[in-house]
């Protein structure tokens, strides 16, 4: 089966030039123009501003050199109101961490207060500024950028977000400040960085795990319901493994509840999933597994993802852990373990990582070909395989794992048709239960022999 498990070499991708972070004052368009410089639609955009909360790290691609782009939410410093202020300690935490920083101004609108009070920020904060023009979408309103030079920032360079207008160039200015400031370069995530995604519906504490997690004020926490809406990215070592935390925003079960900036941030999940490993499905403690819990566990089987459930808030509750151990057991496919934690105590964290960690070598491992027959051998004298209308019985000859991360079988039959739905469930927690796959999506392909 050898042939059936060929390895292809990939090529690894560049290092990283640095980092650059993209500030401005509310709905002045960097999330447009942040999709438009990475050729995605990782940030949510929208007219209502100040959509974007957190800083979401993305990577952007350039003539075959990469840099990591930060989007930022709108800095607004007259707002007195808690959220507001949180997002504006948000951008200045992205200002540190830059090499470069790209302050957006709506060219149509002209220099407002706010700007010159982001102005203000990074003049004091010393580092390279290219000042960008937004919202030029045609060569008519070019003269509207010479009023940007009262920034005192250098020459504003005008781009449209919207139209793509500028965008190489801007690229090329970026690659080139990048090589000029940063030209040792940044090095790659290792090859065996666990991609952790944090789903959960609302509210549940995803935001203040993570900053637990990383002992600081990563993301942003409030009281208030969605306040995460775009996917975000924050790495954390530990000893020689890497992890890439994703917080993401809560996902509601029933659609007809998703609406607007709701729906989009929602999406934005969805995709963090896809890309993960392992996927931590919180849960409160407070009010038990309730049904949307198990609906945010499905989404994490469906993107291939390992899955772990957090117990979150377990200082505040007295709920019985078998009773949770055997309705995950019950309703979840996957059989995932589950990990008891405190955000606000610590109590479980240490724990949390190690699980983490089982679950994701699990994820990439490969079973000998040897031993998996011998099991397949155990399998069949354990119970009896399904059988045809005419009799003819099912027989499992012989199996090979084919993928990893995450793992998939194929096992040769002499007719794939007698293979049951019952019969393939079986077969596949069987699976878990021999190697240790409890948490693990395990698929199956019953095929006839060649």
């Amino acid at each position: 089966m050898s042939d059936e498990i060929e390895q292809l070499e990939a090529t690894p991708p560049p290092p990283m030039l640095g980092v650059v972070a993209i500030v401005g004052f509310p709905n002045v368009g960097k999330s447009t123009l942040v999709n438009r410089l990475t050729e995605t639609r990782a940030s949510v955009v929208h007219e209502t501003s100040g959509v974007t909360r957190d800083r979401t790290e993305l990577v952007c691609e350039w003539t075959g050199k990469r840099f990591v782009l930060i989007d930022t939410g709108g800095v607004d410093l007259a707002d007195p109101a808690p959220l507001t202020r949180a997002i504006a300690g948000q951008a200045r935490e992205a200002v540190e961490e830059a090499d470069l920083v790209l302050f957006v101004v709506d060219a149509r609108v002209g220099v407002t207060p706010g700007d010159e009070e982001v102005a203000q920020i990074l003049r004091e904060s010393h580092k390279p500024v290219l000042v960008l023009a937004n919202k030029v979408d045609d060569p008519s309103q070019e003269p509207l950028v010479h009023e940007l030079h009262r920034l005192g920032l250098g020459d504003p360079i005008p781009v449209s977000g919207l139209h793509g207008t500028g965008s190489g160039d801007l690229l090329d200015r970026v690659i080139a400040e990048l090589e000029r400031i940063a030209p040792t370069g940044r090095p790659s995530l290792p090859d065996d960085a666990i991609r952790v995604a944090i789903l959960g519906r609302p509210n549940v504490g995803k935001s203040s795990l993570v900053n637990a997690l990383l002992g600081r004020e990563r993301v942003i926490v409030s009281e208030i319901p969605g306040t995460t809406r775009d996917a975000v990215d924050t790495i954390l070592e530990r000893g020689d493994r890497t992890f890439v935390l994703i917080d993401t925003a809560g996902l509601r079960r029933k659609r007809r509840h998703r609406q607007g900036i709701e729906y989009y941030s929602e999406l934005r999940s969805l995709e963090a999933a896809e890309r993960a490993d392992v996927a931590l499905v919180l849960v409160d403690s407070e009010e038990g597994v309730v049904e949307q819990d198990i609906a945010v566990a499905d989404v994490a089987r469906h993107s291939d993802c390992s899955t772990l459930v957090v117990l979150a808030k377990w200082d505040k509750t007295t709920i019985d852990v078998d009773d949770v151990r055997g309705l995950l057991k019950r309703r979840l496919r996957q059989r995932p373990p589950f990990v008891a934690v405190s955000s606000n105590t610590g109590r479980g964290l240490e724990r949390l990582l190690d699980g983490i960690a089982e679950l994701f070598d699990r994820h990439v491992a490969r079973i000998p070909t040897p031993e998996l027959n011998r099991a397949l051998g155990e399998l069949r004298e354990a119970r009896q395989p399904p059988s045809g209308p005419r009799g003819r019985r099912l027989n499992l000859l012989y199996g090979a794992q084919v993928r990893v991360r995450p793992p998939r079988f194929r096992f040769s039959v002499n007719d794939p048709g007698l293979v049951t739905r019952d019969y393939g469930y079986w077969v596949e927690n069987q699976l878990r239960e021999r190697f240790g796959l409890e948490g693990v999506p395990v698929s199956i392909d019953f095929v006839r022999r060649s």
